[in-house]
């Protein structure tokens, strides 16, 4: 049995994944933390992997209290820098232990990532949409930026310009932030969960890329998936940034 840890416990993911372990058959939830409590070896009651969702301005301090108590760890909190990852990397190396960072642990989410990769060298214009409840504190999401980084990353790497655009004037924002190039929009509406479009077109011809998470159930067998592999004899030590070794 794979002893398991859960800090933010009392929010809505944190609560999710409580239910998501208990109903493991090879796993045991030996500890739930929320924000009011220490992350100590102690208060981990001899977990394993400690599953890590709370918000992005705790999660660094979380991370990093966690490797020092010598435990595994899964995070689904976005709002990693790269110098940030770095330095969990260059921690949980030092210490010997495994540390899985995800911007989604939807497989959907997951796929989409890819798929909009791999296309997004084959379009003039590619521009990517999230939409979420009202009730996120981030923007754009984790998600939204790694898939813009991603398509940027491969439209630089296959030599196709930035994607066109003539305007001059945007005093309110229209246009929306810019990551790496890529214009990326995001809503916020009650009804919603988790939700993104990446929108890709040539003259003539349009492409839309969308994935909907409907349920927060959606992201726990990506969070189980990523557990298991923190747990194995064989992971490695330091970091894995998104799910995608895993599948």
């Amino acid at each position: 049995m794979m002893k398991v840890a859960v800090v933010g416990a009392g929010g809505r993911m944190g609560k999710t994944v409580c239910e998501a372990v208990r109903g493991a058959a090879d796993m045991e939830l030996v500890a739930q933390l929320d924000a009011a409590d220490s992350i100590s070896a102690e208060h981990l009651n001899g977990a394993q992997v400690a599953v890590e969702f709370t918000v992005p301005s705790a999660s660094d301090a979380n991370v990093h209290a966690l490797i020092a108590a010598g435990v595994n760890v899964v995070v689904g909190t976005t709002g990693w820098t790269a110098q940030r990852l770095a330095a969990v990397h260059e921690h949980a190396q030092r210490v010997g232990v495994g540390v899985l960072i995800a911007p989604n642990f939807s497989i959907s989410a997951v796929l989409l990532m890819q798929f909009a990769e791999k296309a997004a060298q084959y379009f003039e214009s590619v521009e990517v949409l999230e939409l979420h409840h009202p009730d996120k504190v981030d923007a754009p999401s984790g998600t939204a930026t790694s898939t813009a980084e991603r398509i940027a990353q491969a439209r630089a790497a296959a030599g196709v310009a930035t994607s066109p655009d003539a305007t001059q004037t945007d005093p309110l924002g229209a246009r929306g932030a810019v990551v790496h190039d890529v214009h990326v929009h995001a809503v916020r509406l009650r009804g919603l969960n988790a939700h993104e479009e990446v929108l890709l077109g040539n003259p003539g011809e349009q492409m839309i890329i969308r994935q909907d998470s409907f349920d927060r159930i959606s992201f726990m067998p990506g969070v189980l998936l990523a557990v298991r592999a923190m747990a194995a004899e064989n992971r490695a030590a330091g970091l894995t940034h998104g799910l995608d070794a895993l599948l």
